[in-house]
């Protein structure tokens, strides 16, 4: 695997890396009813991920283009791309998890005012 290729795959993993770590802070902010802070990490992890993802479509271009030749395959490149997809998968869950939640408190402080 070239250099270029195994720097890529590392930049993947850590972006997506970071997401997680946003998503799960998100996910402790929501246990706690904080969807201020839930909100602030769900948006950096958006920004992660996304970082994540445009390093991934750059090296599937280059590969396409004529700027490189075809690379070898590679386990590291693959196993960066499948953390970007189940990073991506937590943060979609995330997000469905953080509006259930939100939606049902919200509707318990409406209740405890009746």
């Amino acid at each position: 695997m070239d250099d270029v290729l195994s720097q890529q795959a590392m930049k993947i993993i850590l972006f997506a890396g970071d997401a997680r770590v946003n998503c799960k802070n998100a996910l402790v902010a929501t246990e706690k009813n904080d969807f201020e802070t839930a909100a602030a990490e769900m948006k950096v992890a958006k920004t992660n991920i996304t970082e994540a993802h445009k390093i991934q479509t750059q090296a599937i271009q280059s590969e396409m283009g004529e700027e490189v030749t075809q690379h070898e395959h590679s386990l590291l490149f693959t196993h960066a791309q499948d953390t970007l997809m189940t990073i991506y998968s937590e943060i979609n869950l995330a997000n469905h998890l953080i509006k259930i939640a939100k939606q049902l408190n919200d509707r318990l402080i409406l209740l405890e005012k009746n």
